[in-house]
């Protein structure tokens, strides 16, 4: 099989506002922490298709590019594409830093959505077919600073619209509860209806869906987007609003205290990360013939603060719930409270598998562990 070094472009931090700076040469050799290697030989692989004797067929074997690929998403859905499609043929990048497990677990490329030039490169050099674009700031965090939230939310968007037409690769942006408002019907919410979304976070995710949407009949691109509800999983918590479930699960299990920013009978829909990864790929293989739109709702469970207390106590009895809404539940209250997604389910196949009770199942089994491990589980936990 044909080596070669993998090239590594490095971009501006998004953060800095300052001009892009001048690319690294894909033929400049790079030190060897910040070098990932491809293929399961003793060199790294070229990045040249042709040099993969697995890689033919665009549709079976695509090269994927994940952005912002070091949040809370992109590693689960990196190692889900990876398991069907090859290790090397899915690159996770970001502008942080990655970890020695995600530079173990396959390739990965330091890359900015803000550089133009530099996305252009990445996708060019690395042939990829398929971009999903993860790189935006949260609903809580975006309202502290709308000006950034604007720069990467908005322009980001644009930037990965663009390299997508110009070079004709399929584009995931994902979207969010956070699309809707308060004008819009709260309990269902369908696929179609008014949004007018009062945060910074919800109308740039309204931009991306309208803006794929156009390009989509303007230029034929194919764009897909799913509309993502309050996401579990054993992270710690990134500053979304449904943040609150992640944070009592860690509260229950270590200090069996959680102060609530949001009221006991907030009702929000929610899905387990597993069940929201495995989704997304899905969406993404689905054939487009079976397409009936380009954004659709997913979910599979709603519930309130004190519902999910109440689930928790099962293993934690004496968790304390301690309420203190703040100015996030005024962005809970104009969020929907249930999700319907028919639409997905007909079209092309969605099927969620976790419940309630079986999202705090295996939220506590995971967690426990790690916490035992670290001497932080107080007495009385039920495994």
């Amino acid at each position: 099989m044909a080596t070669g070094r993998l090239s590594r472009t490095f971009v501006r931090m998004v953060s800095t506002g300052t001009p892009a700076s001048s690319l690294v040469s894909p033929k400049t050799p790079m030190p060897p922490r910040a070098v990932t290697r491809l293929g399961g030989g003793a060199g790294a692989l070229s990045s040249r298709r042709e040099s993969h004797g697995f890689y033919k067929d665009v549709e079976t074997r695509p090269r994927v590019l994940i952005t912002g690929a070091l949040g809370q998403l992109g590693p689960g859905l990196a190692q889900i594409l990876r398991d069907r499609f090859g290790r090397d043929n899915v690159i996770m990048s970001d502008i942080n830093k990655a970890s020695d497990a995600v530079l173990e677990s396959g390739p990965f490329l330091y890359a900015d959505i803000m550089d133009m030039r530099a996305l252009r490169e990445i996708c060019v050099n690395y042939e990829i077919d398929w971009l999903v674009h993860f790189g935006a700031l949260l609903s809580a965090v975006g309202e502290s600073n709308v000006p950034l939230a604007m720069q990467v939310n908005i322009e980001g968007v644009h930037n990965a619209l663009e390299v997508a037409r110009q070079y004709k690769m399929k584009l995931f942006l994902p979207s969010t509860i956070g699309a809707f408002g308060p004008d819009s019907p709260r309990d269902p919410t369908p696929d179609l209806c008014i949004q007018r979304p009062r945060t910074i976070y919800g109308v740039s995710k309204v931009h991306a869906e309208l803006m794929g949407e156009y390009y989509h009949h303007k230029f034929g691109l194919d764009f897909r987007s799913l509309r993502y509800p309050g996401v579990i999983s054993t992270d710690l918590p990134g500053g979304g609003t449904t943040d609150y479930a992640l944070h009592m699960f860690h509260d229950a299990l270590t200090t069996k205290v959680h102060h609530c920013y949001l009221r006991p009978d907030t009702r929000l829909p929610m899905m387990y990360i597993d069940d929201l990864l495995t989704a997304t790929a899905n969406f993404m293989q689905a054939p487009d013939r079976a397409l009936r739109m380009r954004t659709y709702n997913i979910g599979s469970v709603d519930f309130t603060p004190e519902e999910l207390a109440a689930e928790i106590r099962k293993y934690v009895p004496d968790l304390e719930i301690v309420y203190k809404p703040d100015h996030r539940q005024e962005i809970a209250d104009s969020w929907p409270q249930r999700f319907s997604f028919v639409s997905a389910e007909q079209d092309w196949g969605y099927r969620p598998l976790y419940d309630l009770s079986g999202m705090c199942e295996i939220m506590i089994q995971s967690l426990l562990p790690k916490y035992k491990s670290a001497g932080r589980v107080k007495e009385e936990v039920k495994e």
